[in-house]
């Protein structure tokens, strides 16, 4: 048992540790506060987070928005998801539901699916889930490979910490690097 004497939050240690956590752990963690939007590729292609009817209006009258790809899978009778369909509809923009889970590994077939769903989507594509960070993460990197062509740098960084993605067993997410990993031979990509 601890004693009365022994005051953790008051040594110097303490604060010094906390500090360094804040500092690591905020910039890492911003994705995941915000919209998460980042552009893949100019007048192309983009992805986000969940996007709320004013976020569609705005990437529309900002991006050109055409298409939205929702890889959470059709939700009727969500408040998000009901949002979603009726702002693309009042808009004209096309909505693609393409259900997957951020912990569990799509099948080739499965990611060939969805590549050739973003391939033969009307340009400009937004491609979101959730927070933004794995499921899109995948289907950025599945583009940046495939469709756009920019090479396994390129892919590979949409799969970062950068956009709030942390590939950890504990959390499951790492099934979104295995995914690629597993493609990667059919871009001609060595595995790593």
């Amino acid at each position: 048992m601890v004693g009365t004497n022994f005051r953790w939050w008051r040594r110097p240690g303490f604060y010094i540790v906390a500090v360094v956590l804040v500092v690591c752990l905020a910039p890492a963690a911003a994705p995941l506060i915000g919209n998460n939007f980042y552009v893949l590729v100019d007048g192309q292609a983009y992805r986000s987070a969940q996007p709320n009817g004013e976020e569609i209006r705005k990437y529309a009258l900002e991006r050109g928005i055409a298409t939205i790809l929702n890889l959470r899978g059709a939700n009727s009778g969500a408040p998000w998801y009901d949002e979603e369909v009726a702002t693309a509809r009042q808009l004209g923009i096309e909505h693609i539901d393409f259900a997957m889970s951020a912990r569990r590994e799509l099948t080739p077939e499965r990611a060939m699916e969805l590549i050739s769903i973003m391939k033969n989507a009307r340009k400009p594509l937004l491609i979101h889930c959730r927070a933004g960070a794995d499921r899109t993460g995948l289907a950025s990197a599945l583009y940046m490979a495939f469709i756009a062509h920019r090479g396994e740098a390129a892919a590979e960084s949409q799969l970062s910490l950068r956009f709030g993605h942390y590939a950890l067993p504990v959390i499951g997410t790492e099934q979104m690097d295995l995914t690629w990993e597993a493609m990667e031979p059919y871009f001609g990509f060595p595995k790593s």
